[in-house]
């Protein structure tokens, strides 16, 4: 299982910099595009353990509830040290590779999340990730991810924009969908260019057990 693919250089460098990243989505409507997500998609209730793969600086924490159990998890050292600056009194925050991920280095859930995630994984990393979280995930738990995406239809500028990703694995509404482990009970896939100030187009895959 290979680890994050993604295009480092220029613009997308200064990127791997926690705030600079926070701010350039700040001006994107990111907070936003979190508040949204949190309502319509992830709907966390309080007492819940919740594990974030890919959790960046952990900026999803200011639309959840307080009274939950956070595990945030990502390959940046530079964005897990921001996380345990801002949010070290609402979570656990770890470094680690998305291969390492197995068994008991993921703690049981009732929500596992991964945003912005799977378009940095080639097939085989994304489809042992979703397998290792829905062995953690309780019954009836749910996985919830969000990445950019292409579709039929879908306006230009959201396409260009996908294309710009620095994941080197962007793929098509279906290309997500065809990486969830088949034991998932049901699988809604659901197209977005709502949630952000510009026409990105976003797809999010929710997947219960």
């Amino acid at each position: 299982m290979s680890g994050p693919a993604q295009v480092t250089d220029g613009l997308r460098a200064i990127l791997s910099h926690p705030a600079v990243y926070s701010g350039f989505q700040k001006l994107l409507g990111a907070e936003r595009s979190r508040r949204k997500l949190s309502q319509e998609h992830l709907r966390v209730q309080p007492g819940d353990v919740v594990v974030d793969v890919g959790c960046g600086p952990a900026d999803i924490l200011e639309c959840l509830p307080r009274d939950i159990e956070y595990h945030g998890f990502d390959l940046s050292q530079r964005y897990i040290d921001a996380a345990r600056d801002r949010y070290g009194d609402r979570g656990i925050f770890h470094c680690a590779d998305v291969q390492d991920l197995v068994g008991e280095a993921l703690p049981p859930c009732q929500l596992a999340i991964a945003i912005g995630l799977l378009h940095h994984l080639d097939d085989p990393a994304a489809m042992g990730l979703i397998s290792s979280l829905y062995e953690r995930l309780a019954p009836g738990g749910r996985l919830v991810t969000l990445d950019g995406g292409y579709w039929p239809g879908q306006s230009r500028i959201g396409r260009a924009l996908a294309r710009r990703d620095r994941g080197q694995h962007v793929r098509t509404a279906e290309g997500y969908a065809a990486l969830v482990d088949a034991r998932f009970s049901r699988v809604e896939v659901i197209r977005r260019e709502d949630l952000l100030l510009v026409p990105y187009s976003h797809v999010i895959l929710e997947c219960t057990k």
